[in-house]
């Protein structure tokens, strides 16, 4: 597969995630040219801070090739890592990282910071820009739904999910306390 066609799979990874209510994410792990791994972010579904697309298509991609060096492997993934994301990359000795979208918040290949120009023992190649414009819009997309969403349960008094999970942490603090003598 050529570079392009292995970013049309991580953008579809990331349109995955969008149904899913998820941030728009998609990351794939090619060995020569053919998808090892795929993923998308499942941080809100899976409820859990790690679950970055990079992180589990670098995990099922160690599974499948039963080790964790992927030094014959290349990422190519819709929006820049952040800094978990390229810690990862750069223990698991993949060589090239390919994304679409700079992320100005949060990116670790050169927007915020360069991990990969840091002194470490592994030094990816990264190459930032292909199918940005896709990538980006996706994620533009996802993010104004997600306001509009929220400002029109506001406007309904509707509680957000952030809020109905803040008030079931209270209450189920307040019944702990009350049990605790």
């Amino acid at each position: 597969m050529t570079d392009e066609e292995l970013m049309r799979r991580a953008l579809d990874e990331a349109r995955a995630a969008a149904a899913l209510g998820e941030v728009p994410v998609g990351a794939v792990v090619a060995r020569h040219g053919q998808v090892v791994a795929a993923a998308h972010n499942t941080r809100e579904t899976g409820r859990n801070a790690t679950h970055h697309a990079e992180l589990l298509a670098i995990d099922a991609a160690c599974r499948a090739l039963d080790g964790w060096r992927l030094w014959e492997c290349e990422l190519f993934v819709t929006l820049e890592p952040c800094p978990m994301c390229m810690g990862a990359i750069l223990n698991s000795r993949i060589p090239r990282v390919v994304y679409g979208a700079p992320d100005a918040k949060a990116g670790c290949c050169g927007s915020v910071v360069d991990l990969a120009a840091l002194p470490f023992n592994h030094h990816p190649r990264v190459e930032g820009g292909l199918l940005e414009a896709e990538s980006a819009a996706l994620l533009a997309e996802f993010f104004a739904a997600l306001r509009a969403r929220r400002a029109e349960q506001k406007a309904l008094g509707i509680p957000t999910a952030w809020q109905l999970r803040k008030a079931r942490r209270a209450a189920a603090q307040a019944e702990h306390k009350e049990e605790t003598p």
